[in-house]
């Protein structure tokens, strides 16, 4: 089991720590709604340091990126962050991932904890650019800072114009006394906020300094059941549930990360997809009768028919009410559609909504 280089404070601070993609990571420390709720209101802060990080360098940096992802990397500029992701050759997703675009030769890909090894030989095969590749996700450390009050909290302990950076941008600059820290306006929760990645050497002395900083606004640390609570509200996909293998970016409702104007692995299948229609659909739903949805459950129809499988749900916090996401077959895929989901036996009523559950 590996371990981040924040390790010692999680349990100084007697958070619960489990397994999770190989590392041994804080799932909660003073609860999940207590947590989930100062993220909205206030500001938390999340290890996310399991997360892996490749860099990739040369003159065909791009054209390697263009090749194995399925958005369009040549619309980012210095300092852009482009979502997207990495088809697998069979209609599938091999992962999602953020592209950071650090100048036209040199990029920053970062992936999934649990896929680290997965995409880094998958980008490899492809690589036939004579691109440089440089994994560096054991050397890196991250923090999500994530919240209202993350702007006005971190802004003392930077150079860098917090308050004028957009969405899905980046600076490189001085961050809490360390220098060349990457300082991102992304985040997996739809509360705002920042991603900060450093060097593992700096973690615990920029730990301290961003929970001093945050002290007057609220600051609490977060662990991995509140940052799924919080990305499920907006209806974000986690890996291994909503999207996998076996899933298609068209059925999960990622088209709009699937750019048909360049050349790319699973270009002609998807493109199919997007013309012809696929089967099945991801949606969210909300409980109306009584009853939390979970992995696994199936979905049904009126008649009692199975159409398709939960992939994620919860009870949310900021709600207070059961929500979930799943694949059903089309058109059960309809907003207001009424859908039943079998939990215990029973066939409990549920409606497709719109997402993002939650509205800021």
């Amino acid at each position: 089991m590996k371990a981040t280089a924040l390790n010692q404070i999680h349990k100084s601070l007697g958070a619960k720590m489990v397994p999770f993609a190989g590392y041994e990571m804080p799932l909660q420390y003073s609860g999940l709604t207590d947590e989930h709720l100062n993220v909205r209101e206030n500001i938390g802060v999340f290890d996310v340091s399991h997360m892996g990080e490749f860099f990739l360098k040369g003159e065909k940096a791009l054209d390697l990126i263009q090749k194995v992802t399925s958005n369009d990397a040549s619309k980012l500029v210095d300092g852009k962050v482009q979502y997207s992701c990495l088809p697998n050759g069979k209609g599938g997703i091999v992962d999602d991932l953020l592209v950071y675009r650090v100048s036209a030769t040199e990029y920053m890909l970062v992936v999934n904890a649990s896929n680290i090894e997965k995409d880094w030989k998958w980008i490899k095969s492809h690589n036939t650019f004579e691109v440089e590749m440089e994994n560096r996700s054991d050397e890196i450390s991250l923090l999500a800072i994530q919240g209202p009050k993350a702007t006005e909290s971190l802004q003392s302990l930077t150079d860098i114009d917090l308050v004028s950076m957009k969405y899905y941008t980046f600076e490189v600059g001085t961050f809490a006394g360390v220098e060349n820290v990457i300082v991102s306006s992304t985040g997996y929760t739809g509360a705002g906020g920042f991603e900060v990645y450093f060097s593992n050497k700096d973690a615990e002395a920029i730990w301290q300094k961003v929970m001093e900083a945050g002290s007057d606004f609220g600051i609490k640390p977060a662990g991995l059941a509140a940052r799924d609570t919080l990305r499920l509200e907006m209806g974000f996909c986690l890996y291994g549930n909503d999207i996998d293998d076996t899933t298609s970016p068209i059925e999960a409702g990622l088209g709009w990360i699937t750019k048909f104007t360049k050349d790319f692995v699973d270009k002609d299948v998807l493109e199919n997809q997007k013309i012809e229609g696929v089967s099945k659909r991801l949606v969210g739903f909300e409980m109306i009768d009584k009853g939390i949805p979970r992995q696994g459950y199936t979905i049904l129809n009126e008649n009692g028919d199975k159409i398709g499988r939960v992939t994620s749900g919860t009870m949310s916090p900021s709600l207070k009410k059961a929500i979930g996401l799943g694949y059903v077959d089309v058109p059960n895929h309809k907003i207001d559609a009424e859908i039943f989901i079998e939990v215990r036996n029973k066939q409990l009523k549920a409606q497709v909504v719109k997402i993002p559950f939650f509205k800021n």
